[in-house]
């Protein structure tokens, strides 16, 4: 299947619907992923992440998450796995198993444990560790929130994307404009181009016209369609429909992204109109 989603356009993150015992409701998640690929303009999907509790599963039940995810869409759609964990034997092991079940790229989320001490030298080998267990299954790194002391600084930023061939994209959470900005800049003008996708959600209008190549977002998982619209409207310089899109989204963006963040996936099941314990 052809990458070339990694070059821009939007990939929503799908939810995790459970039963009442905490098991996966795998009938509701086959149901969910299906609505979501169908959307005109999704270009990929995004399982095993923040929006479907990766933090709270299993490796057995991501795994599983995962195979529903290829049996269900990917052979039309490809398919992201999370790789969340703050040990480089289950990241290589996560890895693994992600190319071997058949996702089309990584989503890496950053090791706190390994990240807060700030050392690029230990990041560079768990990226690394990622790239030869995954055989250069592509990546997309996370970039967290500054105020969350998880995200990589500027000058570990561009180191990795410079040694870890296989990080073709990112996904930009910083919460800073300037910064957000200054990294889209820097980042494309590699030799070898690293896509943006924002997940700035909240202010994705001013995102995408700052120069973001498309988005990977958990509200993706309930307003595609309007995402998808954002996203043309800014490729088109089409300011007056992005603002009237804009007027419309802004309700959703203030009730999903909003104190407690903590709730802000509980949130976008409760519009989903999906129980979740």
């Amino acid at each position: 299947m052809s990458t070339n989603f990694l070059n821009g356009g939007h990939i929503p993150a799908c939810l995790l619907p459970f039963n009442d015992d905490l098991s996966i409701d795998e009938v509701s998640l086959r149901a969910h992923l299906s609505d979501v690929a169908s959307v005109d303009g999704v270009v990929a999907i995004t399982v095993n992440g923040h929006a479907s509790e990766v933090a709270s599963c299993s490796f057995e039940e991501q795994q599983r998450v995962l195979q529903i995810a290829v049996d269900e869409i990917g052979i039309q759609t490809p398919v992201v796995n999370g790789l969340y964990t703050e040990s480089g034997l289950q990241a290589m092991k996560i890895a693994k198993m992600s190319r071997e079940s058949g996702a089309q790229a990584m989503l890496v989320f950053p090791p706190g444990v390994i990240s807060i001490g700030q050392r690029p030298e230990m990041l560079l080998d768990f990226f690394k560790r990622i790239e030869d267990s995954s055989d250069g299954l592509p990546i997309i790194l996370y970039q967290f929130p500054v105020k969350s002391n998880l995200a990589y600084p500027l000058s570990t930023l561009m180191e990795l994307v410079e040694k870890v061939p296989s990080i073709r994209a990112v996904k930009d959470n910083c919460g800073d404009p300037q910064l957000h900005e200054r990294q889209i800049r820097l980042l494309h003008s590699q030799k070898n181009p690293v896509t943006i996708f924002t997940t700035q959600s909240a202010w994705l209008m001013a995102s995408l016209a700052i120069g973001a190549d498309g988005l990977l977002s958990g509200m993706g998982s309930v307003a595609a369609d309007m995402q998808v619209k954002m996203y043309n409207a800014i490729k088109a310089n089409d300011l007056k429909q992005a603002k009237e899109i804009q007027e419309f989204m802004f309700p959703l963006t203030e009730v999903f992204y909003n104190d407690p963040w903590t709730d802000m996936h509980n949130r976008l099941f409760a519009f989903k109109g999906v129980e979740k314990i």
